[in-house]
């Protein structure tokens, strides 16, 4: 059991907040059933305070049962298990700088709440007249298509398409190697249950989506964190990190990076890829972005050639966040294992879903889309950046592609404490460290320029940051 320094919240007395902690590691697991509390001195030492605040504290968590005293041998954790809390696992953050709680908060914001923090499109960017047709042409469908499972690989005409798709970025792979799956985030579960046992190491960027820290620490895994330059990760310390921990697993975006809007460059692809192999690191490539690009960035599945990279992508972010389609892109011999674990999981596939998007990738309405897509977002980057550079914050990669600049704030500025402020005037943003396992972020801000279309947001943040 990690223990450190005592912190108190609010108005809470030194035994609650001893209770608290306690309360915490069971929350988190880090305690399970049976396991050994510290013994009364050891904890009074480490939290630095006094033996009778852990006598009283443990005596008050054996009445309310959380914890059990065996007579001459010490205090244990309770045979039951407490429900797992993300929130509690990881280092405390403030709910208004939890990635879970930004993400809540995007997600359940009305028509007044402005979300220039949140990472998808807004509704009237999507293609509705296409989605539209699309559904009356799904509606006319025969009634298996729409009333039952789905094969557990997916729709196979989907996968034959998006398998045409892949080699236009050099992937060569056959639809058998495919699965779809309900979305990206699912697909990175899936592959989390197959590929990784608790405990497990697991590599990310730092900083990186940061719902990839509230999955992992799902699953139990210890994440590490390597930095992320413009051009991917930083090689030197991948390498010492992979030496140090030996990761199971790395998680990345090669095409258009989140947060940062960073490309992978060939030279790095490589080296990493080189290092993988030396390593026996799997990576998941997340190319949920890929069809915002102008130019195709290198792909660490095509150098690689699928062996020891698997690449996700999906719909979400480009046709409609409701349309719930991703999918996998996997080594041959992994497709046999991975069919069995999505039947345990999901049993069949969502064939609704992969119905509605063969019809819009096959009548040409997505390529049109995302062609007036890409111009408009390409417009907003340049509007955006210039309405944030005005206020004194600075992007760190000039004019990326996809829908994301992100920003360093003027020093001496804390980016949680912006957003808190923001909070009240119902503008929701995401400060950096969310993003950041190091949490090294703490200048930093990412911005949705095609939620930034409204000129209140940059008068709050101004205000905000003179605070």
């Amino acid at each position: 059991m990690a223990d450190t320094m005592l912190e108190i919240d609010g108005d809470q007395t030194l035994v609650e907040g001893v209770m608290a902690a306690v309360r915490q590691r069971i929350s988190a697991r880090s305690l399970t059933p049976g396991a050994r509390l510290p013994s009364i001195r050891a904890f009074a030492k480490t939290m630095q305070v006094s033996k009778s605040t852990i006598v009283e504290a443990y005596e008050r968590l054996a009445a309310e049962g959380a914890i059990r005293s065996r007579p001459g041998s010490g205090f244990y954790a309770a045979g039951s298990l407490a429900p797992l809390s993300l929130a509690e696992i990881g280092p405390r953050l403030d709910r208004a700088v939890d990635p879970l709680w930004v993400s809540r908060q995007s997600l359940d914001a009305g028509d007044e709440v402005l979300k220039p923090g949140c990472g998808w499109l807004p509704a009237s960017w999507m293609p509705q007249d296409g989605l539209r047709r699309a559904l009356r042409t799904v509606a006319r469908a025969d009634d298996i298509a729409l009333a039952d499972y789905g094969t557990p690989l997916g729709l196979p005409a989907l996968r034959q398409l998006l398998a045409r798709r892949m080699a236009g970025h050099g992937i060569e792979v056959s639809p058998e190697q495919i699965m779809l799956t309900e979305s990206g985030t699912q697909a990175i579960d899936m592959l989390c249950r197959f590929l990784i046992e608790p405990g497990d190491t697991v590599l990310v960027d730092d900083p990186c989506y940061f719902n990839f820290h509230a999955l992992l620490r799902a699953h139990r895994a210890k994440v590490v964190s390597v930095p992320y330059t413009p051009s991917g990760p930083d090689i030197e310390l991948f390498a010492k990190t992979l030496a140090e921990h030996r990761p199971r697993l790395y998680i990345t975006n090669s095409g258009i990076h989140n947060p940062t809007g960073a490309i992978l460059s060939p030279v790095t692809a490589h080296r990493l890829l080189k290092l993988a192999d030396q390593s026996d690191l799997t990576i998941v490539e997340d190319d949920i972005f890929a069809d915002f690009e102008h130019t195709p960035a290198p792909r660490l599945a095509a150098f690689d050639g699928l062996s020891r990279v698997v690449q996700i992508g999906s719909f979400s972010k480009t046709l409609s966040a409701s349309v719930r389609c991703g999918f996998i892109a996997a080594p041959r011999d992994w497709i046999e294992g991975l069919t069995d674990l999505k039947i345990a999981t999901t049993f069949g596939g969502g064939r609704l879903a992969a119905e509605l998007v063969l019809a819009l990738l096959k009548d040409g309405s997505y390529r049109k889309h995302m062609d007036l897509l890409r111009t408009k977002l390409a417009r907003a980057m340049v509007e955006t950046g210039a309405r944030l550079r005005a206020i004194g914050i600075t992007p760190w990669i000039e004019q990326p592609a996809g829908l994301f600049l992100w920003c360093s704030l003027p020093d001496g500025v804390d980016a949680a404490e912006v957003a808190r402020r923001a909070l009240a005037d119902n503008i929701v943003l995401a400060p950096g460290n969310v993003f950041s396992l190091s949490r090294t972020a703490s200048r930093f801000l990412r911005f949705n320029v095609a939620q930034c279309e409204d000129e209140r947001i940059f008068k709050v943040i101004e205000a905000a940051m003179a605070r």
